[in-house]
Formats: structure tokens, C-alpha cells, sequence
């Protein structure tokens, strides 16, 4: 069957055009939620800091957020699949901001990082839930138009995020970053519970199971095997006793994870998700995708301050650009799809992305700034291709009942690949480090004596090697999505008719 071929509409799609609009208002601002956490929090941490101390660990602030994210998707999709998106999504949210308002009242640093990872708790549900309502809310043919708009609301957050934490934090109090969570979360709420009506599902004939002990094994695996990616090399060594441990603690997981799911009656992951080929096809690009993001979201700031001399601000808007050309490209990509279908259009985006990548160490020492600036707007507009067209195609390739597990899965992957692309590339980064400049030298200690002026002009030629090296990697990723889709993802996508 053609992939790309106009399908019937499903029954979940029996929303009024005026109510649907509301509902994808709502859908946006709790999208937005998700999307201005990381980037509001951040400008705000010398306040945090300052107020309630614990700065050799405020870098959980962030990781336990982001922890309790990337292992709650899975359960999430599973639940919205058995119950349905609606109570999904309301607990969800309600549970995030029940997190910001306990956020905002910690008393010390402690607190503040346990009430983040029950904010993260409710974040997983924001996330996949959202991007499945929006699969279920229109059809194909009309999908990128709503997932245009979603990677809108990301790339808005991206630019005004770190704008309205440094407001925040200087002219309020930062308790007001978690604070402003609960009116837009309210409205959103209010939004879902009078607009979206689901339809009713056929009854089953056994009462619905919950995979109780599937969706703790996978909680307590995903815990302990990102904990070791993000903590090794920083709070202890790779080769450590920690991180051994943890490694090994998390594969003995990974073995009961599996034999629990395979005797589960409703798994949380089942194995269907990686037999079949377009979905384990995507699930490995999009982890190339997290990996490769890293690139850019981590060093290029660090590139642009350090190597060229550019102010926070400035530095932010080299990065910012990307945000700009990823959600245009994205709305359009649909014009090439359906052309050529969905693989070779994602083919076509990550291929145009490891180019991009791989001309990154080729810029002049040191340059002048519209030079990466380009190549990040060139590398969002790839990245629309790449992402979005998966996205949309793997939603379509199965029905309501397994579309929440579908999508969070990818987007699990996708958060893993980060996970991993954050501590591999840290790695390489500092080893190049190390060898340009001898001695256990790290990113963080020379960008330091950088902004203290105590470092010579080698040290800005090794950060630039240094993110050389991290691109390289990043092309590499990319080069691998496209090898991955050329090999085992189908030339056509098995979109399912809609019923």
C-alpha cells in the first residue's frame, strides 16, 4: 500500500472542528510546559544556588527531571493505550504541577532535585501523550500541519525560555519559575476535561490488566543505567566501582525486564515494538537523532563563547536558529513525503544532516559567527525532514489501541539517545582535551579559566578541536539513521487504514 495514501478517518476523530481547536490550544500549552522547563530553569541555577546552596549536585536539577522523564514514557504509552489518552494526560499534568508548586516551596537542594523528579514523573506523560492525541485528533494527510505547530511550541520555549528565567530570577524570585507552571497548566487542564470527549472502545471481555511489576522493572532499569550514563566520567570515574556496579546493576535489570514482559498478559513493552521492522527502524534512527542533537545543544554555546569571543546572548542566538528552520521544514516536509515516502524523505533529511555535521570542523580558526550560524539553520532545516516524517509515519502504521505504546517508544529512544549522546560526547570532548593540553584537563575547568582570562590562546584552539571532535560524532549518528532506514526500514511505510 502506499504510505502516503489518504485514509479514513478514525472514530477518535469525532471532535467537533471548533472543540478540536480547543483541544490543540491545550495541547500546545502543555507541550509548553514540558518544552519551558529545562530551558527556564537553567538561566535561573546562580539564584537557586545562591538562596539554598548544594551547588556540587544542582546538575540534578536537571538529570532527575530528565531521569524520570525518559522511563515513565514507556508506562505512559502502555497506560493511554489501556484507559485511554484523557485520564492519561490529566494525571500527568496534574502530578508536574503538583511538582512546580512543590518545587517552589523547597526549603534546600535536596528538595528542590526530589520534587523536579516528581515533576519529571508527570513530564513523561505530557510528552507521549500529547504526541499521540495528536495523531488521534487528524488524519494523515492533515498530521504535520498539528505536529508543525508542536515543534513550534519547542522552538519558541527554546528562545524565550532562558529570557523569562533570567526575568524571573532577577526582577521576582525564582520560586516563581515553578510558580507560573500553575495557570497555564490549570488552563490547560480545564481545556481537556470540557473539550475532549473520547469515544467509547469496545469492552473486553477480561478486565484490563496492569503490567504493575513490567512498569516497575522498567523504571527501576531506565533509573539505574541513565544514572550511570549521566554520573560516570563526572561525579566518578568510568571505570570506577560506581559506575561498574551501576552497569552491572542495570543489565541484571535489563534480563529481568525482559523475562517479566514476556510472561506479562499486557507488557508495558511488548515485543512486538522491535519485531516489527518500521518501528524498530525508527526507534533506532531517533536514538541517532537524540545522539546527534547533543552536538549542538551542549558545545555549540560553549564553541561560540570560548572560540569566538560571543556574549551569552549572542552565543544563545547562534544556537537559537536552528528553532527557526526545524518547525518551517518539518510544516513542509509533507510535500515531500508524499512524493517519495516517508523513509526516503527521513533518508534525505539525515543524510543532509551528517553533511552538515561533517562541515562543522572544517570552519576557519576562529571565524566570524554567521559560519555556524548558517550551518545551524541549514541543520534545523534537515532535522524537520528527518523527524517529523517518522514521526507521522510510524503513528500510521498502527491503530488507537497500540499508538501510545508506538510513540512512546520512540520518543523513549529518542530521550535515551540524548542520555547517551550527553556523557559519550562528554567523554570525547574531554579526552581530546586532555591530549591537547596534557594532563586530566576537562571542558568545564578550562571554559572557567577561560571566563576568569587565565588561559592562553591554545586553550581556545583545543575547545574548538575539542567540539570538532563532538561534530565528527554527531555526523557519525546521522550517517547512521540514514544506514539504519536504507537497511531495515521498509521503502514504504504499512500505514493501516483508519477506521
Amino acid at each position: 500500500m502506499d504510505d502516503t495514501k489518504p485514509s479514513i478517518r478514525e472514530s477518535a476523530r469525532h471532535v467537533s472542528p471548533h472543540k478540536r481547536g480547543a483541544v490543540v490550544a491545550a495541547l500546545m500549552l502543555a507541550m509548553a510546559l514540558a518544552a519551558l522547563d529545562a530551558t527556564v530553569v537553567s538561566t535561573a541555577v546562580p539564584q537557586i544556588v545562591g538562596d539554598l546552596g548544594g551547588f556540587s549536585v544542582f546538575s540534578w536539577l536537571f538529570s532527575g527531571y530528565l531521569l524520570a522523564v525518559t522511563v515513565t514514557l514507556p508506562v505512559y504509552g502502555k497506560l493511554s493505550d489501556t484507559f485511554g489518552r484523557k485520564p492519561v494526560l490529566i494525571a500527568g499534568a496534574a502530578v508536574f504541577l503538583l511538582g512546580s508548586l512543590l518545587c517552589a516551596a523547597a526549603w534546600n537542594m535536596g528538595a528542590l532535585i526530589a520534587f523536579r523528579i516528581v515533576q519529571g514523573l508527570g513530564g513523561g506523560a505530557l510528552q507521549g501523550t500529547v504526541q499521540t492525541l495528536a495523531a488521534d485528533l487528524y488524519p494523515l494527510e492533515e498530521r504535520p500541519r498539528i505536529q508543525a505547530r508542536l515543534s513550534t511550541v519547542w522552538a519558541v520555549a527554546a528562545v524565550a525560555g532562558p529570557g523569562i528565567g533570567g526575568v524571573l530570577a532577577a526582577y521576582a524570585d525564582w520560586r516563581w519559575i515553578f510558580l507560573v507552571n500553575l495557570p497555564i497548566g490549570a488552563v490547560a487542564l480545564w481545556l481537556i476535561a470540557r473539550h475532549l470527549h473520547e469515544p467509547a472502545r469496545e469492552a473486553r471481555s477480561t478486565r484490563a490488566r496492569v503490567d504493575w511489576a513490567g512498569a516497575l522493572a522498567v523504571f527501576a532499569c531506565g533509573g539505574v543505567l541513565l544514572t550511570a550514563l549521566v554520573q560516570g566520567g563526572v561525579a566518578w570515574p568510568w571505570l570506577s566501582w560506581p559506575s561498574l556496579g551501576l552497569f552491572g546493576a542495570g543489565l541484571a535489570l535489563v534480563a529481568a525486564v525482559v523475562l517479566i514482559e514476556r510472561r506479562a498478559a499486557e507488557p508495558i513493552i511488548p515485543g512486538w515494538v522491535w519485531r516489527r521492522r518500521t518501528i524498530a527502524a525508527v526507534n533506532l534512527a531517533l536514538g541517532a537523532l537524540g545522539l546527534l542533537m547533543v552536538a549542538p545543544t551542549v558545545f555549540l554555546p560553549t564553541y561560540a563563547q570560548s572560540v569566538l569571543g560571543l556574549a551569552p546572548v549572542a552565543a544563545g542566538f547562534v544556537l537559537s536558529v536552528w528553532t527557526l528552520s526545524w518547525p518551517v521544514s518539518a510544516a513542509l516536509s509533507q510535500h515531500v513525503y508524499r512524493r517519495v515516502g516517508f523513509r526516503n524523505t527521513a533518508m534525505l533529511g539525515s543524510g543532509a544532516a551528517a553533511l552538515i555535521l561533517f562541515a562543522f570542523p572544517f570552519l576557519p580558526y576562529p571565524g566570524a559567527a554567521w559560519q555556524p550560524t548558517l550551518l545551524m539553520l541549514l541543520l534545523g532545516a534537515a532535522l524537520g525532514l528527518f523527524q517529523l516524517p517518522l514521526i507521522v509515519g510510524v503513528q500510521s502504521t498502527v491503530g488507537w489501541a497500540e499508538r501510545g505504546t508506538t510513540t512512546a517508544s520512540v520518543l523513549f529512544c529518542r530521550q535515551t539517545g540524548q542520555t547517551v549522546g550527553a556523557a559519550v560526547f562528554g567523554a570525547v570532548a574531554n579526552g581530546v582535551l586532555a591530549g591537547r593540553l596534557g594532563g586530566a584537563s576537562d571542558l568545564d575547568s578550562v571554559t572557567r579559566a577561560l571566563d576568569a582570562g587565565t588561559a592562553p590562546e591554545a586553550t581556545r584552539a583545543a575547545i574548538a578541536d575539542a567540539v570538532h571532535a563532538v561534530y565528527v560524532g554527531a555526523g557519525c549518528a546521522a550517517a547512521l539513521a540514514f544506514v539504519v532506514l536504507l537497511v531495515l526500514a521498509p521503502r514504504r511505510f504499512p500505514v493501516i487504514e483508519e477506521r
